[in-house]
């Protein structure tokens, strides 16, 4: 009898740079390879974002990259340097930078994601523990960074609509991104309470209000424990593969992609 297939089991924390580091740097090569392979005339088709087009997109994670070059600055020298100004800054920026010509802009996603990298690289062991703000008015630790750039670069290259899809993660990102997509989607309100069983893992993870399950499966929403302690039987269960999960919490795939009828979900981000 053929077990369960297991592709990752190793728990990996997004505040641990020896793992986000390198794939933060894989992702960085897989989204340039990506844009690279766009013909010019159709960096201003449509993405798969609503309202942006290719080149927004690329626009947007230039302008990314910079905003957290400026959350390093902020960890290594103390003085606070948000990511943007104001929603309303980011996004005249973002509509600003997407109408540059290509060449201009391919340009500037090389340019400032190796900014990013050497700023990054820059920082002392010091600097990497201190507090930050992200973009949502979070307060982090510098070596979160990493992992925030990891989101932008792995999803939005598929967002790009050119055959790049989120099958190309690894692994390890496919679970930093449950443990990331279930805590802040349980934070919003009208989020579902719902167990995520991924069938190729070995973990689940909570998705809503623990206080609502009659045996709390893990400390908090985002949390995940290992699947043979989980109460299935006493909590609505969705059973799929990790990546089809993610697909799922992230606005990337519709409910049809799950069995049954899944539940309305918030926006993530």
């Amino acid at each position: 009898m053929r077990g369960r297939p297991i592709v990752h089991t190793v728990r990996v924390s997004r505040n641990d740079t020896s793992e986000t580091l390198p794939w933060m740097r894989a992702g960085t090569e897989h989204l340039l390879a990506v844009v690279e392979g766009i013909p010019d005339a159709e960096l201003t088709a449509p993405s798969a974002l609503p309202g942006w087009t290719r080149a927004h997109v690329v626009a947007h994670l230039a302008r990314n990259a910079e905003a957290l070059v400026r959350l390093a600055a902020w960890a290594r020298t103390g003085v606070e340097t948000p990511m943007y100004p104001s929603p309303e800054a980011r996004a005249a920026e973002i509509e600003e930078t997407s109408g540059r010509p290509p060449g201009v802009l391919r340009s500037e996603l090389a340019s400032t994601a190796r900014e990013l990298d050497e700023a990054l690289g820059a920082l002392t062991p010091e600097q990497w523990e201190a507090t930050i703000r992200s973009a949502q008015g979070r307060e982090i630790p510098a070596t979160e960074i990493p992992f925030l750039r990891i989101r932008e670069v792995w999803i939005h290259a598929a967002d790009l609509g050119t055959g790049a899809s989120l099958a190309d993660l690894p692994a390890g990102v496919v679970d930093l991104l449950l443990d990331d997509v279930t805590a802040t989607l349980s934070g919003r309100e009208g989020c579902p309470t719902l167990l995520l069983a991924p069938t190729d893992r070995e973990r689940v993870w909570q998705l809503g209000d623990p206080g609502v399950s009659p045996a709390p499966v893990a400390s908090g929403p985002g949390e995940s424990i290992p699947a043979e302690s989980a109460p299935l039987g006493e909590m609505e269960t969705t059973k799929a593969p990790a990546l089809d999960i993610v697909a799922w919490l992230t606005g990337r795939a519709p409910a049809s992609v799950l069995p049954g009828t899944p539940p309305e979900l918030p926006r993530w981000l």
